[in-house]
């Protein structure tokens, strides 16, 4: 199987005119944007998206003042983070006729199934129709990047400019050693995205550096080193337009950046280690510090939060890619391209288990490490289907039949999950209810707005909703932004329950559950994910429990 993986030539993997695995494909693009524009109100703030959006207007009057109001500048921690996804939302949410909030949804599900969109390019580059079929069904399929596309704004931006960097650098090395103008300008919109949105875009020259040895090298013993090093500095030299528009583009979304040559450098340092104090969070059922969690963590939750059928695919697709490098025989720009898209999968996750970062919020930071993968797992799909033989169509139909049965848990859960989709937790791991006080589940907060409108609806059935002349305190365990927001002014909230009538609590570790009447609870798929409390005449010190000693 690994040697399959490097039989034809980058280009000829894609054949012109669409197949039916083509139209397939399509069709799954097609029914992600339907589900987006249905879906998209429906996702609440969490605890960073009021800053977030405060961070997008700043940008736009920096900007918009002609430099003179430079907040922007030294907002919060924001300022060593991009904000390209921040003002595209302040600017939509100018001219679309949505709320703010909501508009960040709509934006964040464009970029989401832009990216859909692009693993679908890649893995048909590679692998042809099939694999592109199977690549984009994996990826759309995985609760963990459909959720956090809604309502990320760090992370699924990052990944899609990620997979457009990886797309021009696929390109690039199939052009070897005379990358087209189209390919370079691709590269430099993806390198400058990635490094304008995060400096962590860092890492894209790993997977770089080890796909440019492998032809280097290769080509060295089938000539001669000066030979292959002249034809790598060509390469090289063709590729300097692609950092300009790079570090234009990351000037303009990250204007930080360039506020000093150095800043990007004080970003990486200043992101290379924890900058806040550490706290607790729940894994495998015990509390244990951010800053101390086992080197098992991104392995272990990349297994039990995504897919069975697609850490399978996936992890069979970067094991035959890193085999393929071993066949001298195959094309010498498939295997680097191979190459490139098993390094970015591999030595994100290895660098993690190594070094011991401090790790939490689940898998969000690693939500780049999907698409790649969902790659390789269409490669590896499409070779295991095209030995059924047959007609494209009745290959197609083959694929679809097994990846209608094998992503039938996903999603269904997602649509009884929705719109938590982020929470997910496959069948091997036991599901919602398995994970219910063993791991963190909604550390977005999303589900207080569900819990202000179960909130309305009980009080307005009891006839006791408030009024301006009566107003009803709020104590909130979670964000309070989202609660504010749904219920507007005559519910005033606060951290503290002292004078509350009410209280609005996660149903995380940190949140007590509380002696007290429960209105209304926010519940998917069995598991409660917020509560709602009538704390009136009761004698409740906090909303927040104590970690065990």
């Amino acid at each position: 199987m690994p040697a399959l993986l490097s039989t034809a030539p980058v280009r000829a993997a894609a054949p012109r005119g669409l197949r039916a695995a083509d139209v397939a494909s399509v069709v799954v693009l097609a029914i992600m944007g339907v589900v987006a524009v249905a879906t998209f109100r429906d996702f609440g703030m969490g605890w960073d998206d009021y800053a977030h959006a405060e961070y997008g207007g700043l940008l736009l009057r920096l900007y918009g003042s002609g430099f003179t109001d430079r907040r922007a500048l030294s907002f919060v921690n924001l300022y060593a983070y991009g904000g390209g996804f921040d003002m595209l939302a302040a600017l939509a949410a100018k001219v679309l006729p949505f709320p703010l909030f909501e508009t960040r949804r709509l934006v964040g599900a464009v970029i989401g199934i832009a990216g859909l969109a692009m693993t679908w390019r890649i893995a048909r580059r590679l692998g042809g129709p099939l694999a592109g079929f199977v690549a984009v069904t994996l990826l759309a399929a995985c609760p963990l990047y459909v959720g956090h596309m809604f309502i990320n704004p760090k992370d699924v931006p990052f990944a899609v400019a990620m997979l457009a960097a990886t797309l021009g650098f696929v390109r690039a090395f199939s052009e070897y050693p005379h990358p087209s103008v189209p390919t370079t300008a691709l590269l430099g919109l993806g390198l400058g995205l990635s490094f304008g949105t995060r400096v962590m875009g860092a890492l894209a020259a790993v997977p770089a550096i080890a796909a440019f040895a492998l032809i280097v090298g290769a080509e060295a013993r089938n000539t001669t080193l000066r030979a292959a090093l002249a034809r790598a500095v060509e390469f090289v030299l063709r590729l300097i337009p692609a950092l300009i528009v790079a570090y234009a583009l990351m000037a303009l979304i990250w204007p930080w950046s360039v506020v000093s040559p150095l800043n990007p450098a004080r970003a990486l340092v200043y992101f290379s280690h924890f900058f806040e104090k550490p706290w607790n969070e729940l894994f495998e059922g015990t509390l244990r510090s951010v800053a101390d969690m086992p080197r098992r963590y991104v392995p272990e939750l990349f297994a039990l939060t995504t897919p069975e059928i697609f850490w399978a695919l996936g992890i069979a697709g970067v094991i035959g890619a890193l085999a393929s490098a071993a066949h001298r025989d195959r094309p010498l720009n498939r295997r680097a391209s191979l190459v490139f898209l098993a390094v970015s999968v591999v030595f994100p996750i290895a660098f993690t288990v190594v070094t011991r970062p401090a790790m939490y919020n689940g898998l969000r930071h690693f939500v780049f490490v999907l698409p790649p993968l969902a790659v390789l797992g269409g490669l590896i799909g499409a070779v295991l289907t095209d030995r059924f033989g047959g007609s494209d169509l009745r290959r197609t139909a083959i694929a679809a039949a097994v990846l209608a049965m094998t992503l039938a848990h996903p999603v269904v859960t997602m649509i009884r999950l929705h719109p938590f989709e982020y929470t997910y937790f496959n069948a091997v791991s036991g599901g919602m209810q398995a994970a219910d006080g063993r791991f963190m589940r909604d550390y977005w907060g999303l589900s207080l707005k569900q819990a202000s409108q179960a909130l309305l609806d009980a009080l307005a059935a009891r006839g006791e909703l408030a009024t301006r002349e009566h107003k009803r305190p709020i104590a909130i365990c979670g964000p309070q932004r989202p609660v504010r927001l749904a219920l507007g002014r005559n519910y005033p909230t606060d951290w503290q329950p002292q004078g509350a009538e009410l209280a609005i609590s996660l149903n995380e570790f940190y949140c007590a559950k509380l002696d007290a009447p429960i209105l209304a609870e926010v519940v998917r798929d069995g598991v409660v994910f917020a509560r709602v409390y009538d704390i009136r005449g009761r004698d409740i010190q906090t909303l927040l429990t104590l970690p065990p000693p």
